[in-house]
This record gives structure tokens, sequence and C-alpha cells, in this order.
């Protein structure tokens, strides 16, 4: 299994799954793991254990009405 991790992910899937199943206080979670009590909260609310995407969900740009037109016009 290949796992992709974004650049600054300190855990895995395993020790994400760990952290789902682990019982005690966030503070010792989050000692015991070496994250932050944030870290601990995100990932006992998951069901998942795997990185959500960071890309936006919708695109910000605008177009003109002469863009937008010529987008019409194309897509007809």
């Amino acid at each position: 299994m290949i796992v992709k991790l974004h650049k600054q992910a300190r855990t895995t899937p395993a020790t994400r799954k760990e952290i789902q199943q682990a019982t005690g206080t966030q503070a010792e979670l989050a000692a015991r793991y070496n994250v932050t009590i944030d870290t601990i909260r995100k990932w006992k609310s998951r069901d998942s254990v795997e990185d959500r995407p960071h890309t936006a969900h919708r695109l910000q740009s605008t177009l003109t009405p002469a863009q937008e037109r010529v987008a019409v016009e194309l897509s007809h």
C-alpha cells in the first residue's frame, strides 16, 4: 500500500487509527503521540484516517460580462 502524506504530516494512517481508538484525555494522547491537542481532536472526530485535500472547493474567479457571453456561446 502506497501512503501519500502531505509534506508536514506528523502522523501516518496507522497512527491516526491508534489515536481514534485510544482512551485517555486529549492532553495525555497529545503527549503520547507528540502532537497537539487540536490534532487529537481532529482525528478523534473523523471517520477516516486519510488526509483531506487542501485545494479550494470552489474557484475564486469571476468573469466579466463579455467573458461570460463567450463562455456561454462556446458551450452551445
